[in-house]
């Protein structure tokens, strides 16, 4: 119902993701993957068996038919939640914003967007999109419902009806990881022109709504009259726990981005030695100890960057091996994302090194010269002395 992650930065168009464990592609909108998790299933087993006494009710005699109804009905629910979550992404597309794919599980839908909104009317726009769209899939079903035959074809219109309004009302609550309390941060965001600060108190509006929900089943009977049931309790308790560890990991997130417009690049890399791909190791290695040199890069003859010499490797090759390899044979080649402008800092540094993950990369200067090599176990050391201080 939510979209968890926070919309972030990017070229403007999809990327393809690796895709997480346990969940299958159903298909694709606006070149954004769809995918459905294993929980799914178990989500639409459940609301087959809920809604299957009220088809009974309606049609009585449908007998094993009844459950594959409430099936129909689980897959037409979620197909609004698709739409939901949709209305995300392709506002996000609209406004820049790179999306990675549209996930279906148990607890409803998220939209994956990369990183953090460069405005709060961004945050506002891409957040509220998904609920008003939801309460007007509801009223849309609303107004269905007087137009519609009598029997199975209303009762679905009744429950989409329902659980779209439900759905929409209920992601407006001003609290993180509602999509509500996106709308709360974006406001607070907007305010104060503090992004980190609207994030820690819509998280806060999201932990009181969780203890808010935990409570509930304490005084349901007093309110409504009709006492919990262990169904009641068993949603409540996993609706609270999503809710609480949502905000606090909001918080935590955002307590760290503070810290890191101080992780630069350029002071982190290491100095670069330049030497052809056939020099023998040992050689290099050499050269590299005299040039007081952290880092050896392999260039072609028009002094084109061709790898980097990987640190590890070399220190695993036998010394007694080193005259007699080239260097080639320990570096990896300058595939695309291991090339970083050497002004790169912040999050763009960590978003650029978490899309393509490795140990070390090359840092040029806007007009193409080397500046030097970037080692991520340095970027890591630097940012655990940031987030102590």
């Amino acid at each position: 119902m939510s979209d968890p992650s926070d919309p972030a930065p990017a070229a403007g168009s999809s990327r393809r993701a690796p895709r997480p464990p346990g969940s299958f592609r159903i298909g694709s909108i606006a070149g954004i993957d769809v995918l459905i998790t294993s929980s799914w299933f178990l989500v639409a087993l459940l609301i087959s068996v809920a809604f299957a006494p009220r088809i009974e009710q309606v049609e009585p005699g449908l007998g094993v038919w009844k459950y594959v109804a409430g099936f129909v009905f689980a897959v037409i629910l979620y197909l609004s939640v698709l739409l939901h979550e949709a209305s995300h992404a392709v506002v996000a597309q609209r406004l820049g914003y790179g999306v990675t794919s549209i996930t279906l599980h148990f607890l409803g839908g998220m939209t994956e967007i990369d990183g953090t909104s460069r405005k709060p009317r961004h945050e506002f726009w891409i957040a509220v999109v998904g609920p008003l769209t939801s309460v007007a899939v509801g009223l849309v079903a609303v107004g269905l419902w007087f137009v519609v035959p009598d029997g199975l074809l209303q009762v679905a219109v009744e429950g989409l009806a329902g659980a779209n309004l439900v759905i929409g009302v209920l992601n407006l609550v001003p609290g993180l990881p509602l999509d509500g309390g996106r709308v709360l941060k974006a406001i607070v965001w907007g305010a104060s022109g503090n992004q980190h600060r609207g994030t820690i108190v819509a998280g806060w509006g999201g932990r009181l709504t969780a203890l808010a929900l935990l409570a509930w089943p304490l005084v349901q009977q007093q309110v409504t009259g009709v006492s919990p049931t262990i169904l009641d309790l068993v949603l409540v308790f996993i609706l609270g726990l999503f809710l609480w560890t949502g905000a606090t990991a909001a918080m935590a997130h955002a307590r760290i981005r503070q810290r890191l417009p101080a992780l630069v690049a350029r002071p982190l890399a290491r100095r670069t030695l330049t030497v052809p791909e056939d020099l023998p190791l040992a050689e290099a290695v050499r050269r590299a100890q005299e040039a007081q040199a952290g880092s050896i890069v392999t260039v072609a003859a028009d002094g084109t960057p061709v790898g980097i010499v990987s640190e590890a490797a070399v220190t695993a090759m036998p010394a007694e091996r080193r005259p007699w390899v080239a260097v080639s044979t320990v570096t990896r080649a300058m595939e695309d994302g291991l090339t970083l402008p050497a002004a790169v800092a912040g999050e763009d540094l960590i978003l650029a090194i978490s899309k393509r993950p490795a140990e070390e990369y090359l840092l040029v200067e806007d007009d193409g010269r080397i500046y030097g090599v970037l080692s991520t176990a340095d970027v890591d050391r630097a940012f655990r002395e940031n987030a102590r201080g």
